[in-house]
């Protein structure tokens, strides 16, 4: 009896961390992979904005919304009905700029780029929301796993409306970076000319274990692999095979890599790795000063110039010069 009763005992000490860790993998599944408002990244150190770059991101946004878009529809290979926006340019080209935005935005928060490609180089503009972001639908965000496949299907859909003349550009930044990195190493048809990534993550699982410890002092072990096993079940992916740098050593894009200096939330170390593993063409620019996702707005000047001098010998027709 007293033997039955302490493995009852022991049982019991023995459930209570683990009904933790499964109640813990369904909190931060709901906290980070599915669809619902980020509330969490408010007033996170990392991303908050720079006071000096207010003027800049008033004026695209005013820019974007004064824009008249068209709006596109692509249907996912898993079902789902996709959106994005779409600005012709002034003159007919056949040149576009494929853009991917960052966790829990959505289109228009890429409008600085997208007002750059469209006003400075004269390209036509594409600019999806990703899937569970914006317009799109979805239950889930994949990190750019998933997004990878969409955006072959948005490459498909601007090829068969340009033609064998269509030359295509992808940027993205953050998740958005990661996207078009994941996407890089892909069978891309040769339409695609080159690839901009700002301050995209080596792997989901790097980041989320990064976030972990900045966030909530947290160790990998055991709520990570938890939370991967249950996004395995219910978005059908793993954080490990989630890997920009695993799809970048398949690369054959030309490939320019950003970060900025101060980058803390996808830490700069990450993009020294990303380039060294890429076996394509390829060029890095670290903006001195600049956080997660700003080096756009804190140095302008030098990133413009920089992917300006990136595209102008990779696009038949070039970039407009400075």
């Amino acid at each position: 009896m007293k033997k039955s009763k302490a493995l009852w005992t022991a049982f019991g000490v023995a459930a209570v961390p683990a009904a933790a860790v499964v109640a813990g993998s369904f909190y931060f599944y709901r906290l980070a992979v599915a669809r619902a408002p980020k509330k969490f990244l408010d007033g996170d150190p990392g991303l908050q904005p720079n006071p000096d770059v207010q003027t800049e991101t008033t004026s695209s946004r005013d820019w974007w919304n004064g824009q008249s878009f068209e709006h596109r529809q692509l249907l996912s290979g898993d079902g789902l009905k996709l959106h994005a926006y779409y600005l012709p340019a002034k003159k007919a080209t056949a040149r576009t700029a494929i853009l991917a935005h960052g966790y829990s935005g959505d289109a228009s928060i890429m409008s600085g780029v997208a007002k750059f490609y469209h006003e400075d180089l004269d390209m036509n503009i594409l600019v999806p929301d990703a899937r569970g972001h914006g317009r799109s639908e979805g239950a889930y965000i994949g990190y750019g796993w998933h997004e990878r496949v969409d955006y072959l299907g948005w490459i498909r859909q601007m090829i068969a409306q340009d033609g064998p003349q269509a030359q295509i550009v992808l940027h993205g930044i953050s998740m958005g970076g990661a996207t078009v990195m994941m996407t890089s190493g892909e069978d891309l048809p040769p339409h695609v000319k080159a690839i901009v990534e700002d301050c995209g993550y080596t792997s989901v699982r790097a980041e989320l274990e990064h976030q972990m410890k900045r966030m909530y002092k947290l160790p990998a072990f055991p709520m990570l692999p938890a939370t991967e096993a249950l996004t395995k079940i219910r978005a059908g992916y793993s954080f490990t095979e989630a890997s920009a740098l695993n799809q970048v050593r398949r690369c054959r894009t030309p490939m320019l890599f950003i970060h900025g200096s101060n980058d803390v939330f996808v830490p700069t170390s990450m993009v020294h790795e990303l380039y060294e593993a890429c076996p394509a063409e390829k060029d890095l620019l670290i903006v001195d000063g600049a956080g997660h996702g700003d080096s756009f707005l804190i140095d302008k000047a030098a990133y413009t110039s920089k992917v300006k001098e990136f595209l102008c010998t990779r696009l038949t027709e070039p970039a407009a010069a400075d």
